[in-house]
């Protein structure tokens, strides 16, 4: 099969699976961040780099923002939110935040395939991304994907991030060329 097939194929598994987002899902999450004091964003691996370029956007909208395990990250506090990217909802150092975060007050939120995992009962708003887990790539009945491991869920996690943005810039009436003087500068 050529590139050009494959990549029309994963632009078909995307398609399907951004379609079935939730809208009240997503604007919760919206809520969410926006009353938040402090953002924190944390992800293992690939879908760790997804929650990076979400803290990056955050940012860019003035938003106080942190990406969990830096160096300047601050404590948590009941004012703040904390948001996880988990296709599974079971990775062990993400469960183990959200649940510093929730005995500290903070409200958790989680993007995943799994809104009934271990990270998804603990949190305060959860959204779906209906796409296949690298562990469910096998299985019957996970989302069908010619991709390997979680490929699906990571870029449906990126542009899913990515139409949150906007859902907030409208909620706060706010343009690109506003984000803009927050783009890095000193390179």
């Amino acid at each position: 099969m050529s590139s050009r097939q494959y990549a029309a194929d994963i632009l078909q598994e995307l398609e399907r699976t951004l379609s079935q987002i939730d809208d009240t899902e997503m604007q919760a999450m919206a809520e969410h961040i926006l009353a938040a004091e402090q953002v924190f964003v944390a992800g293992a691996g690939r879908s760790g780099l997804m929650g990076k370029a979400f803290a990056m956007r955050l940012m860019q909208m003035g938003l106080r923002v942190y990406v969990v395990g830096e160096t300047v990250t601050p404590g948590i506090s009941p004012k703040d939110f904390l948001l996880l990217c988990s296709g599974s909802g079971e990775t062990g150092s993400l469960a183990a935040m959200a649940q510093k975060a929730s005995k500290a007050g903070a409200p958790v939120g989680l993007i995943t395939i799994k809104p009934e995992s271990t990270i998804g009962q603990l949190s305060d708003t959860v959204v779906r991304l209906q796409a296949s887990a690298k562990e469910d790539t096998a299985n019957a009945g996970a989302a069908v994907t010619i991709q390997p491991m979680g490929s699906l869920f990571e870029q449906g996690l990126l542009l899913t991030m990515d139409a949150l943005v906007l859902t907030m810039m409208e909620m706060k009436s706010m343009t690109g060329a506003d984000m803009f003087g927050r783009h890095a500068n000193l390179e």
